[in-house]
């Protein structure tokens, strides 16, 4: 089983999932870390991820081997993360085979309605636990 996580910026919420990803499930999965750049790849990798790319080529080839995919609902939106997610890497994302768990977050050009805010580690916590549930079912 490959878990893809990206994130871009400073690529903090990706090191949250990397890391509690590795206290559910431990390595009975590949974890890879995509990041938009460089220091959120970084950030993923150090927090225990198996290995890291950046990019819009890199996230756009490994998303297709992918069969779980978590991140920041913005990266399936172009333009999002203050322009990181660009048009392509989207458009991969959104049509790559594997499953998707998007975390809700707040995105500046675009509402989610009916999005009940909640702290960003407790959607973390559940995502995680989703991806944990959907694991063991394989």
């Amino acid at each position: 089983m490959r878990i893809a996580v990206i994130d871009g910026m400073g690529g903090g919420i990706g090191a949250q999932i990397v890391s509690l990803l590795k206290q559910e499930i431990g390595d009975r999965a590949e974890i890879i870390a995509l990041g938009t750049n460089a220091s959120a790849t970084d950030r993923m990798v150090r927090a225990g991820a198996g290995r890291g790319a950046s990019g819009e080529n890199a996230i756009r080839v490994s998303v297709v081997s992918a069969d779980i995919i978590l991140g920041p609902i913005g990266i399936v939106i172009p333009d999002s993360m203050m322009g990181e997610v660009t048009a392509l890497t989207a458009q991969a994302v959104f049509s790559s085979r594997a499953e998707k768990f998007l975390i809700p977050l707040a995105q500046q050009h675009f509402t989610i309605v009916g999005f009940e805010s909640k702290p960003v580690g407790t959607l973390i916590a559940q995502t995680v636990q989703m991806v944990k549930e959907r694991f063991s079912g394989i």
